[in-house]
C-alpha cells in the first residue's frame, strides 16, 4: 500500500501488508491475536451486514462448523508487517489491522481497521470497475 501526503514523510509511505481469509478451517471470525478479543472481533464483524446471518453460529462456535465455500462475501483480515521505504518515524503506525468484506458479486471491498490505541471503526472502502471486461479491476490488489 502506498500512503500519499504523510506529514513527516518526504515521500509516498510503502507498507507490506498480509492477508487471512476466514475459512473456519485455517482462520475463523475469532483474531486471537493482536490485542483483539473475541468481544472486539464480534463488535468489528457486526459493522458487515453480511454478517448478520452468521452471527448465531459465530457467537456459537467461532464459526467453525459453518461452510462459506458458497457464500457471496469473503472475510479477511488484513494487517500491515513492516514500512517498505521509511523508518517507523514517518508518523504512521502499523500496529492495528483491518476486518475486511469482499463482495464477490460486485468486487466491492469494505473493512475497519483495529488498533485498541487508535480511533475506532476508521472505515476503508474499495470500489471495483471492471472497464468493460470481465471481472474487477482496481488500481491494482491481488488475492491469493
Amino acid at each position: 500500500m502506498e500512503a500519499l501526503n504523510v506529514p513527516m514523510a518526504d515521500t509516498p509511505v510503502v507498507t507490506f501488508w498480509e492477508g487471512e481469509i476466514v475459512d473456519t478451517k485455517n482462520y475463523t471470525f475469532f483474531t486471537g491475536k493482536w490485542e483483539a478479543t473475541q468481544e472486539d472481533d464480534t463488535r468489528h464483524w457486526s459493522k458487515f451486514s453480511s454478517f448478520s446471518p452468521l452471527m448465531a453460529q459465530v457467537e456459537s462456535d467461532g464459526g467453525k462448523s459453518l461452510d462459506l465455500s458458497n457464500y457471496p462475501y469473503i472475510f479477511m483480515r488484513w494487517k500491515e508487517q513492516y514500512f517498505v521505504n521509511v523508518g517507523t518515524d514517518c508518523g504512521l503506525t502499523i500496529a492495528g489491522f483491518y476486518y475486511i468484506c469482499f463482495s464477490c458479486s460486485d468486487g466491492s471491498i469494505s473493512g475497519f481497521y483495529y488498533d485498541p490505541n487508535s480511533s475506532p471503526y476508521q472505515k476503508l472502502e474499495l470500489k471495483s470497475t471492471n472497464d468493460g471486461r470481465s471481472g474487477f479491476s482496481f488500481s491494482s490488489y491481488e488475492l491469493q
